[in-house]
């Protein structure tokens, strides 16, 4: 199947929508912006438009090409309309099974025979989503981060339907667009990036509660010895707690063993309070101005994080005997989509993986199943 894009709908106008939108315009495709309401579309174009400016300040874009790319996104309230001659159709609406089912329901009937289905979901079943059109073997999954506009990794989902040649296709945009795509081979919970991350959040939570440790402890700790971007708290204030709550309920309800939630995270999102966006999460925030929380490498040393090792690399583990991905795939959806300034695995070579196997075997035999080692890492080597 070989097919050429030019013509792309994205449904859906929100953050992960006109980002998509703009990327594909900068890369030369015409795009139809389509949502349920006119004011919506309107907001959506205001952003493009101010992310185009700033590029064009930065004088990283001329005014000229920044007004082309602009032309090119053409936002349209009428879904028949905004299917017609779409090549490739792009779902970004909300985390929802049911929404999800409506809207392939009334894309199903007007979408032309040529045209390719790709959600970028985060982490609903690709092959669920897939049975509900009429095109199972040409859907696949394209999870961009956020914001699209910056971030380079797309996750690409096959179901288990997808064909070769919609793989092919959807590794070929993405590099059109400028990004660089991971393969997650099967669509399984979380698929690669937070099927890591998502779990290091409810342990970082234990960690606290078992160790008597304070949130910026953890924190440093995770920042200078993990070589992650930020603690894993201001990590999940960044990402948002909602993003964070819909996730696990989601990957729970695919398999249990895969996650093990604290009921903390639950508790946030029901108070409403989901981090950087609303002002409170794990940390309190004043201001719109993006604050960083005050980490140190002194406070850092005060504090041991190889239990949040020990799960993440067992969960990377897991991808790895699960046919998921390889160690080099990994290692880069990491690095790309979680900002990790270090291997993971060469991380764990520092700890000792049989410290972290230890680790792993106390905390299975006394908080259960979730922690049981992964064979990957009791024979790794290395």
């Amino acid at each position: 199947m070989s097919v050429s894009i030019n013509k792309i709908t994205v449904l859906g106008s929100g953050v992960m929508g006109h980002g998509i939108a703009q990327v594909s315009a900068m890369a030369g495709y015409n795009v139809t912006l389509r949502d349920i309401e006119q004011s919506f579309l309107d907001k959506a174009m205001e952003k493009i438009r101010w992310s185009l400016n700033k590029l064009v300040e930065k004088q990283k874009l001329s005014q000229q090409d920044a007004d082309k790319i602009f032309a090119r996104i053409t936002p349209v309230v009428d879904l028949k309309t905004a299917l017609k001659g779409a090549d490739l159709l792009i779902e970004a609406v909300p985390e929802d099974m049911n929404l999800k089912k409506k809207v392939y329901a009334e894309v199903d009937s007007f979408a032309e025979d040529k045209t390719l289905y790709a959600s970028n979901t985060s982490t609903l079943p690709i092959t669920d989503m897939a049975a509900l059109t009429s095109r199972p073997e040409r859907f696949i999954g394209l999870h961009f981060f956020n914001p699209p506009q910056l971030m380079p990794l797309v996750e690409v989902i096959p179901g288990a339907k997808s064909n070769a040649g919609m793989v092919d296709m959807a590794m070929d945009y993405c590099k059109k667009v400028g990004k660089q795509p991971v393969l997650c081979k099967k669509d399984v919970p979380g698929f690669i990036v937070n099927r890591v991350f998502i779990p290091l959040v409810h342990e970082a939570v234990y960690c606290m509660e078992r160790d008597n440790a304070s949130m910026t402890q953890i924190d440093s700790a995770v920042k200078f010895r993990m070589s992650f971007p930020m603690g894993i708290f201001e990590l999940a204030d960044y990402t948002g707690l909602d993003v964070i709550h819909k996730a696990t309920v989601e990957m729970h309800m695919r398999d249990a063993k895969v996650i093990f939630p604290h009921p903390k995270i639950k508790q946030l999102f029901d108070e409403k309070n989901l981090g950087q966006k609303t002002g409170k999460g794990f940390y309190e925030y004043k201001g719109d101005k993006y604050e960083r929380v005050n980490l140190t490498e002194q406070e850092a040393a005060t504090y041991n994080p190889i239990k949040l090792l020990a799960v993440a690399a067992n969960n990377a583990a897991w991808l790895i005997t699960n046919g998921v991905c390889d160690r080099a795939e990994l290692e880069k959806a990491l690095k790309l989509g979680m900002g990790l300034k270090k291997e993971l695995f060469a991380t764990m070579q520092e700890f000792g993986p049989q410290n972290v196997v230890k680790t792993l075997q106390e905390l299975a035999a006394k908080y259960g199943q979730f922690y049981q080692p992964d064979p990957y890492l009791v024979s790794y080597r290395a």
